[in-house]
């Protein structure tokens, strides 16, 4: 069965570490920091200004003038800090960040990445996405693996105008965990239920299966 959002949002929150400045995307991205491993301390930054997001706040916490990047309103842990979007702009081109949480529209099999606009839609900017990738190594992207069409999401080369060019190395999808190497997409895990055989069949791009595949783990 393929995830939801939330339990694409805790599988990617297997990929933190303790220590790690950490940003977070618009949409399910966002809801990683809902499932930050209890053993572990991490900081989420904004760049709107923020360092330390806590998770969504419950209805007698929220603070209208306290928001992540997608205009939601969130918590701040202790020790959070506030600062102006030059400076959080200036963390992220400085490569002060070290984990990068993305969705995307489609990704393809060098690890180039499009995310920011469908041609003939309403597009608000590109946001913080460009420098994102540009100033992060260590990116996951998470997003369904096909669109709501069926048509495939994971591609040999993006059709959509690019936010960065070979910059992916991980993708979590509702029915997989991927990483791009060599030109192709190396199938890690898959989704509990989830077969083989619908992974390839909704892989556009170069697929490579190598062995037993594991189901992922949800807490």
């Amino acid at each position: 069965m393929a995830l939801s959002r939330e339990q694409l949002a805790q599988r990617v929150a297997a990929e933190l570490r303790d220590g790690y400045y950490v940003n977070l995307g618009i949409g399910i991205p966002t809801l990683v920091a809902n499932y930050i491993p209890k053993n572990i301390e991490v900081m989420l930054q904004s760049e709107n200004g923020l360092l330390g997001m806590g998770p969504f706040p419950l209805d007698e916490e929220v603070d209208a003038d306290l928001i992540n990047a997608g205009k939601q309103t969130v918590t701040a842990v202790t020790g959070a800090a506030y600062f102006s979007s030059a400076e959080s702009f200036a963390m992220i081109r400085g490569a002060h960040v070290d984990l990068t949480v993305l969705g995307a529209f489609e990704i393809d099999q060098k690890g180039s990445i499009a995310s920011w606009m469908i041609p003939g839609k309403l597009v608000k900017g590109m946001g913080g996405a460009m420098d994102l990738v540009a100033g992060t190594d260590n990116i996951v992207v998470t997003m369904t693996h096909a669109s709501k069409t069926g048509q495939s999401k994971l591609l040999e080369a993006c059709t959509l105008p690019l936010t960065g060019v070979n910059c992916i190395r991980k993708v979590v999808t509702d029915l997989a965990y991927l990483e791009i190497h060599d030109g192709a997409f190396h199938l890690i895990e898959r989704a509990p239920g989830v077969s083989i055989e619908e992974i390839k069949e909704k892989t556009a791009g170069r697929l490579v299966v190598d062995g037993d595949v594991p189901e992922m783990k949800l807490a």
